[in-house]
């Protein structure tokens, strides 16, 4: 569990004039779910893409399995599963095609039990331009995981997957971790991050701003409580009043949320104001912020390492 199976020391990588990597350094471990973080165009999918082998680094070195990725990718391509934002594949072709063309390239036997396990055995003499988008996610994750790799990159795998898919993808990567695979999760679903990930890296404007478990991540933030409040009339979305040791507020729904220093002043200030309005609570929410919360303080504010 402690082998370093993937390595980046000063890693950067350019188009031109423009850094979309500046300097970073991480590691992953053997069996570890790792999070790769930030907002579009921090710097992931080219982060990503290096560790795969699709494009050089311009400076500092990535190792995947001890192996360079583009020096070493006729050793690299059975060691690792990838599952892109979107699949390539031939728009005739169908699932079970696509499984038997897969297993020839990595030499191994036809996994048509994942069409099962991923809802598509009823779609497998379909063809791929046929499937819904979901779908065709679906059937990437089935040829990214089907031989069974050291190292397994997750590129948003549960967008526009339905909730059943989405818990069953989560299962299969709890096994695939248990059975010692190393995880790479890029994702915008931080609750999926949280969720998932024995750590995480938070990219911002090519640089890693954050590194750690999700609880050090959230726990090294400004020390706010987040109060969630929900009332009958609806009072506190549209009140401009403010309440005492409360940093920062935002709307969410029907529900007015307040990040607070101190909940003892600030829910019973609420509370009276509500009486005061003559509305009526329904309901409130105390609870420790979220990786999501931290994620959206670091972005605003830029918080750096």
């Amino acid at each position: 569990m402690n082998d370093i199976v993937i390595e980046v020391q000063d890693f950067t990588k350019t188009y031109d004039d423009f850094i979309a990597v500046d300097r970073i350094s991480f590691d992953v471990k053997s069996g570890e779910i790792f999070g790769l973080l930030g907002p579009n165009g921090a710097g992931k999918t080219s982060t990503l893409e290096c560790l795969e082998g699709l494009r050089e680094p311009n400076g500092g070195m990535v190792k995947v399995a001890g192996l360079i990725p583009t020096r070493e990718f006729h050793k690299l391509k059975n060691l690792i599963g990838v599952q892109l934002q979107s699949a390539s594949l031939p728009e005739s072709i169908t699932p079970e095609e696509a499984i038997k063309l897969f297993s020839f390239y990595h030499n191994v036997e036809p996994r048509l039990d994942l069409l099962d396990r991923l809802g598509l055995a009823e779609k497998r003499n379909s063809q791929f331009f046929e499937l819904s988008t979901g779908q065709q996610r679906r059937m990437a994750l089935a040829l990214a995981v089907m031989h069974n790799p050291r190292v397994l990159f997750l590129d948003e795998p549960t967008a526009g997957l339905d909730v059943g898919t989405r818990s069953e993808l989560h299962s299969m990567m709890q096994e695939f971790q248990k059975a010692g695979t190393t995880i790479i999760l890029a994702t915008h679903d931080m609750a999926e991050a949280e969720q998932l990930s024995d750590r995480v890296a938070i990219l911002l404007k090519g640089k890693i701003a954050k590194i750690g478990t999700p609880l050090e991540i959230t726990a090294a933030g400004a020390g706010l409580t987040k109060i969630s409040i929900r009332t009958q009339e609806s009072n506190l979305l549209t009140s401009e009043v403010t309440f005492p040791a409360v940093t920062y507020s935002t709307t969410l729904d029907e529900y007015k949320i307040y990040f607070s220093k101190d909940i003892g002043p600030t829910v019973s200030a609420i509370i009276s104001h509500i009486e005061t309005q003559n509305d009526a609570l329904i309901d409130l929410r105390v609870e420790r912020p979220s990786l999501e919360d931290r994620f959206l303080e670091i972005t605003s504010t830029g918080e750096m390492l």
